[in-house]
């Protein structure tokens, strides 16, 4: 088991990637569902770069920005486990030479003024600016990110068609915990309890899928009722098309859900097909 090669610089990073490149994205706190996007691309790259990178311009004041989880001797131990050649881990300023205040940024349009942009107006600026910069930097043949976010990968795709950034954009399956609750970083945030609680966002997901045959008001409604059972209030619980469009009778939709349990927010979502 080789140990990835850190970069963090601009320099460093140009001189570490050769042939074809996969850049998988992170946070870092890296989880299974990170591990299972680097798998997926190992065989596609010649190269697999994984960026580790808290990016500031995603949370809104008061968010999780300070006490998001930082975890990177153990990020990058994990990275050698899977076969990630190098782990780009930038600071700010390599990433804002202008400031943040300074930095052009990426708008991400009407999809990223509902759902998830709706509740945190500043987030999918962040995002897009962070992956558009990243990009750039990295110069990925391919890029990697996990469907649990799945407006951050609808958007993410648009926008490398629509800027022409000449990456392909692909999407991984939510990896779940043995109870189906969605793997995600924040999860450290449950306690006890809490953490049982959560795994009725999952069985939610399930109900409203299983009633996909008599429409989307149907799945909304089955959904609703499991959490409602569980004393779980959502932010939003919808479905909408592939592309976060309008659903349509007969074709595949997507049922998305944001809720709290205790401080934290967690995300989720299925594909449903959709009865006539």
């Amino acid at each position: 088991m080789t140990r990835p090669l850190i970069v963090r610089t601009r320099e460093e990073l140009r001189a570490a990637t050769t042939g074809t490149v996969a850049l998988v994205p992170t946070m870092g706190a890296l989880h299974d569902g990170h591990l299972s996007l680097m798998r997926h691309v190992r065989p596609l790259a010649d190269t697999v770069v994984t960026s580790i990178f808290v990016n500031p311009t995603q949370f809104a004041p008061g968010e999780d920005f300070d006490t998001y989880p930082r975890t990177f001797e153990r990020d990058v131990a994990l990275c050698a486990e899977v076969g990630v050649d190098v782990v780009f881990a930038p600071t700010v300023d390599v990433m804002y030479p202008a400031g943040l205040d300074g930095t052009v940024r990426v708008d991400p349009g009407p999809l990223g003024r509902i759902l998830e942009g709706e509740m945190r107006p500043t987030m999918f600026q962040g995002v897009l600016t962070v992956v558009a910069k990243l990009f750039g930097l990295v110069k990925p043949d391919i890029a990697i990110f996990g469907e649990k976010d799945y407006q951050q990968l609808t958007l993410i795709r648009l926008m490398a068609q629509e800027l022409c950034l000449g990456v392909e954009v692909l999407g991984g399956p939510t990896v779940r915990e043995t109870d189906g609750l969605a793997m995600s970083s924040r999860n450290a945030y449950l306690t006890e309890d809490e953490r049982s609680l959560a795994a009725g966002i999952s069985e939610a997901l399930h109900a409203g899928a299983e009633a996909g045959s008599a429409g989307a008001e149907a799945v909304v409604a089955a959904a609703a009722r499991v959490l409602q059972s569980r004393g779980i209030t959502a932010d939003y619980l919808v479905v909408t098309g592939p592309d976060l469009g309008e659903a349509q009778p007969g074709q595949e939709g997507r049922l998305l859900v944001a809720a709290r349990v205790g401080e934290p927010r967690l995300l989720d979502n299925v594909a449903v097909h959709l009865g006539e």
